[in-house]
């Protein structure tokens, strides 16, 4: 265990799990018999008290042979990494119920879908689109996000989290909006009724005739549950009946799907009975090939296997043209109203209530970031999109994640993994197309932004995250949750190692919320919402905190390292440290149980505060002072020093066995058969010791980033210096991830790795960065003023770059370029990129 204050192991204060056998003696004395009377032979004259003992003893001698016929059975003992912790779970919380479950039970929850909706249940009714695009002159089916598609556009340009989105995508010649709005009335069955528009428009008046004088779009619905989907009697036809599809379900009732146009629209259809989504686009696929191979046309064949699972509708129709498609719940009511409610979600109507959404969107972004005379135009813009694209790709997944296990584990199964509890998991994503699922140290960067806006869904995604906790106090780092985010992530990295952490950034939003609530930010609902919240996860977060202290401790008192660094390659440059976030930055050469990491150090810091924190708000007094030791030392700054700091070098270093004599050089081996191949292999010039680890980055700035250095200390002006030198860290587009002067500065780490966190401008850690140079600029002290410029003029070079790239592609990026500022890595990466939003408003911790 870790840190100066030992503590007790959160399991030695929660009541154990009882076995069945615990409670149950079987052994038991068996009564005595009453001597017999020899002289009586009368057999029906028998003492009741001899056949009441006699029963007894019969009874626990069949208990007994049950018992131990039952011991000779193998009990299966449920591995502790698969055991939830047991304590009530946050999600049981009555602010979590009732109107406010209701409220978000419909949303577009499938973000890896360029239009998904689902609810937030784990057997959903599922609607999306597809649509076919034009690509090197021939059709390609558009469904899922994907890089491959070659879009110019998409994204949500408005979107309110709760009822409301508004979507642009561009596919070479054509443009489609996408629009989403749910309403819930009285007639409505639970969840309400949800309506989607689409709109058609050739992007360019130049457009191939041709190719672009037609769209054919498919909308699909689709029960997770099995329930059979029923075609409209009229669908093909174009009378005034709208009727798509109709069916039950168990949340809703019955439903109806309805498509209404005033456009001439030709409608055809297919149905599938199949337990799977994911490959749905390929069942369209071969659906349309078939048709065209035998009889030259481009639709479906208005054909359906029987009870049907999954209904797909094409839409064709010249273009421009515009299909509402609303579904009606709760249809099954005398009192539904239904054609009143198909009116009221489409047409003129829909028209104004979207009209209406985006004002108060408008209105809501202008109130919570108030960007007025902080940026231009096209700052406010890039600023909508960023908030609008993280609130749309909110996903709701349910499954259960693959827990890798010990290689020498004795399994009969080959594949040394076990699974998970079923769980359930409603969270923002980094990237539709490329991560579009939960990922741990991602989620409290989003929710930095998400909690200003709706305080309420960032707790619901927070207390979702939290229920996750194994026994140990253990979250796995990213969420491969059903068979539609399985199918987004190659086989060898779905299993989860339980050794490994990932940075907690979930206390970077707790911490806020705790401010706030000292400081009287938020309502009276609010404020009760946020304290009840954090009562409840207490036990989750002590328990959180506990994982880290002991299973990432390092040799002496107050010292952290990463656990999981591999100290046995040969084909790594330095070794990765993939549970840190920053994969590939340059740690000691030789992983080894010497190390030091001092953004963990500061990791702990952060939540050691929280803890203290939030057992001062509820009077946890024992354990608070514990915290509040822990704090003192971690945030002691002479052992900060002593422990991390270099003087030559005037920055904050990791400490491990170390050399900088390290090389990747080709070198020739022969396999099989005698066959030569080249290998590029890590080559050791020098034998490692133990040092500081003398690379300047991200890491070497955690001190800084959490405000341990006093304003008015020298080794302040040197962190100042470090920033700003163009040298090191500084470029005009944001500050570099690693120095300039570092011996693996924008180096390959493996033959096909390319340089990662070695280089490029990271959003997250530029906006750490600058909220402390914020913090440093308001502080008095000698160093006052010159924070205060290099804030400036940092924040400007991050807006003005982030924007301009947006405005120029169409997209947020994962990282930027520090040579000429463009993106690079996943595109359409809001994410953590869109904290450019909070640089924008000045909005820090």
């Amino acid at each position: 265990m870790s840190g100066p204050g030992k503590r007790s192991n959160f399991r030695s204060r929660v009541k154990p799990f009882k076995h069945l056998d615990d409670d149950v003696s079987l052994r038991r004395r068996i009564p005595n018999r009453r001597p017999r009377n020899d002289s009586s032979i009368r057999i029906f004259n028998v003492d009741l008290k001899i056949a009441l003992g006699l029963s007894v003893v019969a009874f626990f001698f069949v208990l007994f042979l049950i018992y131990n016929l039952i011991n000779h059975i193998p009990q299966a003992q449920i591995p502790r990494v698969v055991t939830p912790l047991p304590a009530p779970k946050l999600m049981d919380l009555p602010q979590f119920q009732g109107e406010h479950k209701e409220s978000l039970y419909w949303g577009t929850y499938r973000p890896h879908a360029y239009l998904g909706i689902r609810a937030r249940t784990p057997r959903s009714l599922i609607g999306g689109l597809m649509w076919l695009g034009v690509q090197d002159g021939r059709y390609s089916l558009r469904h899922f996000c994907q890089d491959s598609d070659g879009l110019s556009q998409y994204g949500w340009t408005d979107h309110d989290g709760r009822n409301y989105g508004h979507q642009m995508i561009v596919d070479q010649e054509m443009e489609l909006a996408t629009s989403f709005l749910k309403s819930k009335g009285e007639d409505s069955g639970y969840g309400g009724d949800w309506a989607v528009r689409l709109n058609v428009q050739n992007h360019k008046s130049n457009a191939n005739e041709e190719l672009s004088r037609s769209a054919h779009l498919f909308f699909y619905l689709a029960d997770e549950d099995g329930n059979a989907l029923t075609v409209g009697e009229d669908t093909l036809g174009t009378s005034e009946n709208s009727l798509l599809a109709s069916g039950s379900h168990m949340d809703i009732g019955n439903w109806q799907l309805h498509l209404k146009s005033e456009d001439d629209l030709e409608i055809h259809y297919s149905g599938f009975k199949t337990p799977h989504i994911h490959n749905l686009s390929d069942l369209v696929q071969e659906n349309l090939g078939l048709q065209i191979r035998k009889f030259n046309r481009l639709q479906l064949p208005d054909s359906s296997d029987d009870y049907p699972s999954i209904l797909v509708f094409q839409i064709s129709a010249k273009i421009p043209f515009k299909a509402d498609i609303t579904l009606i719940s709760g249809t099954g009511l005398e009192s539904s109203r239904v054609q009143k409610r198909i009116s009221s979600l489409t047409g003129t109507s829909l028209t104004s209530q979207l009209k209406e959404k985006q004002r108060e969107f408008d209105s809501k972004f202008e109130k919570t970031f108030n960007l007025d005379n902080k940026v231009d135009s096209e700052s406010i813009i890039a600023g909508k999109a960023a908030i609008g694209n993280l609130l749309g790709g909110i996903g709701y997944f349910f499954g259960q994640s693959k827990i890798a296990l010990p290689k020498d584990l004795n399994l009969a199964s080959q594949d040394n993994s076990i699974l998970y509890w079923p769980a359930e998991l409603y969270t923002a994503v980094p990237s539709r197309p490329f991560f579009p699922r939960g990922f741990l140290w991602d989620e409290g960067f989003h929710q930095l932004l998400i909690r200003r806006w709706d305080t309420r869904i960032s707790l619901d995604i927070v207390g979702h995250w939290l229920d996750l906790m194994n026994i140990d106090g253990w979250i796995p780092r990213e969420q491969i949750l059903g068979a539609e985010a399985l199918s987004k992530v190659p086989k060898e990295f779905v299993a989860q190692l339980p050794s490994n952490g990932n940075p907690p950034t979930l206390f970077l939003v707790l911490r806020e919320l705790l401010h706030g609530l000292k400081k009287n930010k938020f309502t009276a609902a609010e404020s009760n919402d946020i304290s009840s919240f954090l009562k409840q996860a207490y036990v989750r977060l002590e328990a959180w905190f506990q994982w880290f202290n002991t299973t990432q401790s390092g040799k002496e008192i107050g010292t952290y390292y990463w656990h999981g660094r591999d100290h046995t390659t040969t084909r790594q440059l330095n070794p990765q440290t993939l549970s840190s976030g920053f994969d590939d930055y340059p740690r000691a050469s030789h992983p080894s149980e010497d190390e030091r990491h001092i953004d963990l150090r500061c990791w702990m810091l952060l939540a050691a505060d929280c803890m203290h924190s939030i057992s001062e708000l509820f009077e946890e007094n024992n354990f608070g002072k514990e915290y509040d030791t822990t704090v003192k030392f971690l945030s002691d700054f002479e052992i900060l020093n002593q422990m991390h700091y270099d003087n030559a070098y005037g920055a904050y270093f990791d400490f491990g066995n170390h050399t900088e004599k390290v090389r990747l050089r080709w070198k020739e081996t022969i396999v099989g058969n005698n066959y030569p191949t080249r290998e590029l292999l890590r080559e050791v010039l020098e034998t490692p010791k133990l040092r500081l680890v003398p690379h300047i980055g991200y890491v070497s700035l955690f001190p800084f980033m959490g405000r341990i250095i006093p304003a008015d200390s020298w080794i302040l002006e040197k962190q100042l210096d470090l920033i700003s030198n163009r040298s090191i860290l500084w470029t005009d587009f944001g500050l570099r991830s690693l120095a300039k002067t570092s011996s693996i500065y924008m180096k390959h780490n493996t033959e096909h790795d390319a340089p990662y966190w070695r280089g490029p401008i990271w959003m997250n850690m530029n906006y750490m960065i600058l909220s402390s140079l914020y913090h440093y600029s308001r502080e008095d002290g000698p160093y006052k003023d010159k924070a205060k410029t290099i804030y400036g003029d940092l924040r400007g070079n991050l807006i003005r770059n982030v924007v301009r790239n947006y405005h120029k592609t169409g997209f947020f990026w994962e990282q930027y370029d520090q040579r000429n500022g463009k993106g690079k890595g996943a595109r359409v990466f809001t994410g953590w990129t869109s904290l450019v939003l909070l640089i924008m408003a000045e909005a820090y911790p």
